[in-house]
């Protein structure tokens, strides 16, 4: 695997740059089980801002060390502060306090719960290892999930309010039967096949796939008429980029598309 670390090593967020511009976000408190303290919220914040900032920057990996993805918040950080409502600006929740154009995939190992599940929802893709456990636990210390509402596309209604009122964790496997995840793979393979589902998409023509992902939003957020309304100017600048003549031409040369994300 060829990475470079763009952080140091002790860093407790690091950047890796991947090939093919794919940004590693890789929380690194696997003595606290990636819990999400201040510090590391953070540097979540600008990490994804210079994720979405920066050209260079294509496909973003969410990644966690340790044999943990996020437990949630920190509770001993809560507990030293007197926590009690958390601003809207606690952690970055996409679509609520951040904006993030270009595809998130995340690679989730062990527990992803109360705010990790919360990361893991910050997600368009999700790869779980079959050791996933993922929850919201926050009615286990009389805490509250108001990030949980994009879930309810994604779930049934009653599994929804199951996984709110019960505060148990589901499983890997429960969390793709019900659409939560994308693929369930054993533990040893979680990077590499969230690496290869990262490269495909990076390899893609930048444009068209950042169109793509708001229209997954615009589907889930309209109605079917107002959706599609939407959806068509928001396509327009891609059919009239320089990519969009790139793709034919490349495929009659039979040559890979060099994509100029213009």
């Amino acid at each position: 695997m060829s990475r470079d670390l763009l952080t140091s090593e002790d860093d407790e967020l690091q950047l890796y740059r991947h090939p093919d511009g794919i940004l590693e976000i890789r929380m690194n408190r696997p003595e606290a089980r990636n819990a999400l303290n201040q510090n590391l919220r953070d540097k979540l914040f600008a990490a994804y801002r210079k994720f979405e900032s920066e050209d260079e920057w294509n496909v973003a990996l969410l990644t966690a060390a340790g044999k943990v993805f996020c437990a949630g918040g920190d509770l001993k950080e809560m507990a030293e502060n007197s926590l009690t409502i958390p601003g809207r600006d606690f952690a970055p929740w996409f679509g609520i306090n951040i904006d993030v154009t270009k595809p998130l995939i995340a690679a989730v190992q062990g527990a992803a719960l109360a705010g990790g599940f919360a990361m893991m929802l910050n997600a368009d893709l999700v790869v779980a290892s079959e050791s996933a456990r993922i929850g919201i636990t926050e009615a286990k210390v009389g805490r509250g999930a108001p990030w949980s509402i994009p879930m309810a596309p994604q779930v049934p209604q009653r599994v929804m309010a199951e996984m709110l009122m019960t505060a148990e964790p589901i499983s890997g496997a429960r969390a793709y039967d019900v659409g939560l995840v994308n693929r369930v793979v054993p533990d040893d393979d979680l990077f590499d096949t969230a690496l290869q589902l990262a490269t495909t998409i990076a390899r893609n023509a930048p444009l068209s796939v950042r169109a793509g992902k708001a229209t997954v939003r615009l589907a889930h957020e309209y109605n079917r008429e107002e959706a599609i309304e939407r959806a068509f100017p928001l396509w327009d600048h891609v059919y009239l980029s320089d990519d969009a003549q790139e793709g034919p031409a490349s495929f009659r040369a039979k040559r890979r598309p060099v994509w100029q994300g213009r």
